[in-house]
């Protein structure tokens, strides 16, 4: 059962996605939280697998609950919700921490999909958004070589499983291509992710990309 806390200002939206969600065998919505900061304490008590944050709130705003839930170590993957579709929110909810950017304009089917694809470990941008990410790394006259030295730690396999992830394979289209169970990859992917100490496949995008893993 994939546990679900959803975050908004909105009574009636936080009742929109409920019934979405509860509509699919296999989600439940835990809690409810109508700020960041309320999330940030219902986070913690409930454990949800998936936070579906919206952007704008008052008191603290989703973005910043976002970073301080990331930060606390909090369990569930955040989920971005939000009404405009806008670079500054997008890029400050990737830094922030979080898996995924959804706009609420999107179907009640793909709400259900992303909940699902971040519950199972996977992050989720739109090929749209994915392509704005890199090129907003491309752009960038710098690269990140921090955690660089982090590449070492990972066996060839391992570093093969980061360049197609980077270059935007699902875990099957991995599979397949290096001829190998879908299980292995997963257990390759969470291995790369432990060592480079990234969230999620969306940040391996953007790790790959910063260090020149993948050619800009």
């Amino acid at each position: 059962m994939i546990r679900v806390l959803l975050v908004d200002d909105q009574s009636m939206v936080r009742t929109g996605f409920r019934t979405i969600l509860e509509s699919e065998d296999g989600i439940t919505v835990v809690g409810e939280a109508e700020n960041g900061q309320v999330a940030i304490d219902r986070a913690l008590d409930l454990a949800p697998d998936v936070i579906c944050m919206d952007v704008q709130m008052p008191v603290m705003d989703g973005l910043e609950a976002t970073a301080e839930i990331v930060r606390r170590g909090a369990a569930g993957a955040v989920l971005m919700l939000t009404t405009f579709d806008r670079d500054d929110f997008l890029f400050q909810a990737l830094a922030a921490g979080a898996s995924g950017f959804l706009l609420k304009t999107a179907e009640a089917e793909q709400l259900i999909e992303a909940v699902t694809a971040l519950a199972g470990g996977d992050g989720l941008l739109s090929p749209e958004v994915t392509r704005r990410v890199i090129e907003r790394s491309v752009r960038s006259p710098e690269t990140t070589t921090a955690t660089a030295p982090a590449l070492e730690l990972l066996t060839d396999r391992e570093l093969e499983v980061l360049h197609l992830v980077a270059a935007g394979l699902s875990n099957a289209e991995i599979a397949g291509t290096l001829f190998v169970g879908e299980a292995t990859v997963k257990t390759h992917v969470s291995n790369l992710l432990t060592k480079l100490d990234i969230r999620d496949r969306i940040h391996v995008v953007i790790f790959a990309y910063e260090n020149g893993i993948v050619e800009k």
